[in-house]
């Protein structure tokens, strides 16, 4: 999807708009979440959601402590939150929230060392059970996943292979379970040097490879972006092939506004319009108030 041109007097109007519809959404977020400082019940939403897109915070971009955190969120009607990690569940469970993406980093696993490389195998097999038991126990359904680094000597197709040979392995348990196992599209041109599932065509066809349910591609729009663009019609394209999404403004990475270049309702609309059921997260840097920044990216993408 190229994103969607967004100047002039017609469109200043709209953001205006916008502003003033935001306000008193910031406002009981806000005050929801000073009032759940003093009580410890979860704070009720601010207002209703249209309900089409299934939306939830991210932990480690926000910048302050979990449970406040959550707090916001749960004003905000948000579901979850992403990147939480299994000791920090009964956090999510006393917000009434859910994780909604559960990372298996832990001892040197991550974005560099993923699945394209065999001598990582076992010790993600182990890893990922452990995720998949502790998702399955709480009720939570996905568990994140990456393909590695580049490294001389491995290509692309080959790395492909590695990924599909130890998801195929996985993937029965996972399904068992319950689960589904997103692997992260990233950029290899700013943030993530090196990283092989840089564009889509690679993860759709690994997808395809593993030919499980359990098994899907987290479209992250941000990183898409910098790749390669034409989000809206990817997604209509290859949505059977993405299990979550991730949102955050380009360039910069930052706040989902009239700043940056990618037009989110637009995005939120073709993802709805696909039947999507799964999350939509919110995984960028804010800029200025991290409440207002949240806030507002909750009312844009509520389509």
């Amino acid at each position: 999807m190229g994103p969607a041109g967004h100047t002039g007097s017609a469109m200043t109007s709209i953001l205006s708009r916008r502003a003033l519809l935001q306000a008193p959404i910031a406002a009981a977020a806000l005050s929801a979440t000073a009032a759940a400082a003093q009580d410890p019940a979860p704070a009720a939403p601010a207002r209703p959601q249209k309900g089409r897109i299934r939306q939830a915070g991210v932990a480690w971009c926000y910048g302050g402590p979990l449970p406040e955190m959550a707090k916001v969120c749960k004003a905000l009607g948000l579901h979850g939150i992403d990147v939480v990690q299994p000791s920090d569940f009964p956090i999510l469970k006393e917000h009434g929230l859910v994780c909604t993406l559960t990372p298996a980093m832990e001892g040197g696993i991550g974005i560099g060392r993923g699945l394209n490389k065999k001598e990582h195998h076992e010790q993600h097999f182990e890893v990922l059970k452990h995720r998949i038991d502790v998702n399955a126990e709480y009720g939570y359904e996905n568990v994140l996943v990456f393909s590695g680094n580049r490294e001389e000597g491995l290509s692309d197709r080959q790395g492909l292979e590695n990924c599909a040979e130890a998801l195929r392995q996985i993937a029965p348990y996972a399904e068992e379970h319950g689960q589904v196992l997103q692997m992260e599209l990233l950029n290899s041109k700013r943030d993530h040097k090196g990283y092989m599932l840089d564009n889509s065509p690679w993860g759709v066809e690994l997808v395809q490879k593993v030919g499980s349910p359990a098994f899907k591609v987290l479209y992250d729009i941000y990183h898409a972006q910098i790749m390669e663009g034409d989000i809206i019609q990817t997604i209509r394209d290859h949505h059977e092939h993405f299990g979550h999404y991730h949102t955050a403004g380009v360039p910069g990475r930052s706040n989902i506004d009239e700043t940056q270049e990618l037009y989110y309702p637009a995005i939120m609309e073709a993802i709805a319009e696909t039947g999507y059921t799964g999350y939509v997260s919110h995984e960028f840097r804010p800029r200025g108030d991290k409440v207002k920044a949240l806030t507002h990216a909750v009312e844009i993408c509520d389509v």
